[in-house]
């Protein structure tokens, strides 16, 4: 009933409703929940047509047109992205649509933060039944952390002893979506047996994992003094030349990968067979760099991973110098 408060629920408490809001700034966490709701969907109807749109560009009338009911009358689900930063247009159809949603359609709207839309947003949390708020707060505090890795294990049905989550919160303090994927990681290796704290420190020990991907962001965001620090510290610390390889290498083939597209992080992950945080991240590692650079840092990623093989003289040099080249943008220093 409009004028009454609508349902308010976590991340992973989403569910079908003719309108839902995913807000908050734990990117990670409103993709997952998208995911989990188009996956819900796509099972319980064989015929359900998925739209994405982005806000951000939305023409007057598209929402409308997504949402019509069919000749056939298959199920819809609309998946709206980049709300924040939505057109004027969009603002006025919203509005519009929320009065008198279709029947057998369902529209996810994706808010990451910020005042624009205010008086959507507003209306949103008025609607009643008709609209599911989906909250996705960022996870800042060390007992978040903790909580996240045991649901993780508990969604999958695994188990972690207590040493072992602590060491595991412990090598992934900053993101998200890698702490995830280290969880995934361990579970599927153990094959049913419970994760012990060796087992974490043999894969993530000393943080080694960790340093090695914070190397290459450095580098690819331009900032080659801390690239430099944080290469130091995980080679004083035991970390493989190869792992720190390996992180730049997967750093910059998703770039390659998402280079020059266009459509919305959902929609381009079911193309590229990623996740949307992994397209969302790559495209703003992309800031500042040129195919051309783009080119040239993977060719040295490439010779760096042969001379940590034996095909050349001085591995540490070679790091140093992918190190230098990455956070010029590809650009080769004399």
């Amino acid at each position: 009933m409009a004028g009454s408060a609508a349902t308010l629920v976590p991340w992973h408490g989403i569910r079908e409703s003719p309108v839902v809001l995913v807000s908050g700034s734990e990117s990670f966490l409103a993709d997952r929940a998208i995911r989990i709701l188009s996956d819900r969907l796509k099972s319980a109807h064989d015929a359900v047509e998925v739209s994405d749109v982005d806000a951000a560009d939305y023409a007057g009338g598209e929402l409308f047109q997504l949402a019509s009911p069919s000749l056939f009358g298959e199920p819809r689900f609309v998946r709206v992205s980049q709300v924040e930063k939505c057109t004027d247009a969009f603002l006025e159809d919203a509005l519009a649509y929320l009065a008198s949603p279709e029947p057998d359609v369902v529209v996810v709207l994706r808010h990451g933060g910020g005042n624009r839309g205010k008086k959507l947003l507003d209306a949103l949390k008025k609607s009643g039944g008709t609209v599911l708020l989906v909250e996705c707060k960022e996870i800042k505090k060390d007992a978040e952390r903790m909580g996240f890795i045991s649901a993780e294990f508990q969604r999958m049905g695994a188990s972690i002893a207590p040493a072992a989550q602590r060491a595991l919160a412990d090598a992934f303090s900053s993101d998200l979506a890698e702490l995830a994927a280290a969880c995934q990681q361990l579970i599927s290796d153990a094959e049913g047996a419970p994760v012990t704290e060796d087992t974490v420190e043999r894969y993530y020990g000393s943080r080694v994992e960790a340093t090695s991907f914070q190397v290459a962001d450095s580098a690819i965001s331009g900032n080659f003094t801390q690239a430099a620090v944080t290469l130091r510290h995980a080679l004083d610390a035991g970390a493989e030349p190869i792992l720190i390889v390996a992180a730049f290498a997967m750093k910059l083939r998703a770039m390659a990968n998402v280079g020059g597209t266009r459509g919305s992080n959902e929609a381009l992950a079911s193309e590229l067979g990623m996740a949307p945080w992994q397209v969302r991240v790559a495209r703003g590692n992309l800031q500042g760099w040129d195919e051309a650079g783009l080119g040239a840092a993977i060719l040295e990623v490439a010779s760096t991973d042969a001379a940590l093989k034996g095909h050349g003289l001085n591995p540490h040099y070679s790091l140093e110098r992918l190190v230098r080249i990455v956070s010029h943008r590809g650009k080769k220093l004399v």
